[in-house]
């Protein structure tokens, strides 16, 4: 086994970080298929206070303390108790070695019984990806060693249709930018099947992202989209799992933006005796 470079080995500074989860949503099932883990402080503390902290010296250790802390804290919210993916954000520009770098993933995963099989690897696009062939390199070895790949935030940053064409991961997740009021926008509608007709060609699964509001859901549905995450279906909760909204069964039934809110807020929809969950209301559905 690789015993990694000098960044492996250092231990770095301790961010003290927790994790929120939100559900990406199969909308056939209204089950969750994953829940992404969203990075916080120990104390609730935003994204963005925990990122300010990161620098080329200490990557290596926020990206290694991020993955423990998204399966530990997975783990105690109940995600064994489901048929749940996890999906867990990596920066490429901290792995040396993707053998070596896996490791201490894979003993988390051990210790705390959850199958590595279930595991997604997503990085966004927005990261400036210093060596294109060095992050085909850690995608293989991802999709060798039976993980999931997603590529995040696709459609903005530093690369689209051309990051495709080097390496295919098997999940692209839409960026929210594109998912913004498609179902009044033909030019974004036009884009989205454009991308989805692609992905399929490649055999890649597309998730949008961001979905906020009744008339995105529907007109993504229409394209053929499965999986969906954003605040319409669950907020993040901290240090929770999340119940979705069931769209698929409220999408028989909330065909208008005042429909929803006639239905779903401020009051509490509760679904039928279907297997899908009960879930208070805490959308805005005619925006974020």
């Amino acid at each position: 086994m690789q015993r990694g470079c000098q960044g492996c080995r250092s231990d770095g500074e301790n961010f003290d970080l927790a994790m929120a989860f939100q559900p990406i949503v199969d909308c056939e099932t209204g089950d969750p298929f994953a829940f992404e883990a969203l990075v916080r402080g120990s104390n609730g503390e935003g994204a963005a206070e925990v990122l300010s902290r990161v620098t080329p010296e200490n990557r290596y250790a926020f990206d290694q303390q991020c993955r423990v802390a998204a399966i530990k804290g997975a783990v105690e919210a109940g995600i064994l108790d489901s048929g749940a993916r996890l999906s867990i954000n990596f920066l490429p520009n901290a792995v040396y070695s993707p053998a070596a770098c896996i490791q201490l993933t894979l003993k988390t995963a051990r210790d705390v019984g959850f199958p590595a099989d279930r595991l997604i690897f997503e990085f966004t696009e927005n990261e400036q990806m210093i060596d294109t062939d060095h992050v085909r390199s850690i995608v293989a070895s991802y999709r060798k060693m039976g993980f999931t790949t997603a590529i995040d935030d696709f459609g903005a940053g530093h690369a689209g249709l051309g990051l495709l064409a080097k390496f295919q991961t098997d999940l692209i997740k839409l960026d929210m930018d594109l998912i913004r009021s498609i179902d009044e926008s033909e030019p974004r509608a036009i884009i989205v099947s454009g991308v989805v007709a692609i992905a399929g060609a490649l055999g890649i699964a597309v998730i949008a992202e961001g979905v906020e509001t009744v008339g995105e859901y529907n007109a993504l549905r229409e394209i053929g989209i499965r999986y969906m995450q954003g605040y319409l279906l669950a907020r993040p909760g901290f240090k929770r799992l999340p119940s979705p909204l069931s769209m698929a069964f409220a999408k028989n039934t909330l065909r208008t933006a005042s429909q929803a809110e006639t239905l779903v807020h401020p009051a509490v929809f509760t679904a039928p005796s279907t297997g899908h969950w009960p879930m208070p209301a805490l959308y805005h559905v005619s925006g974020s």
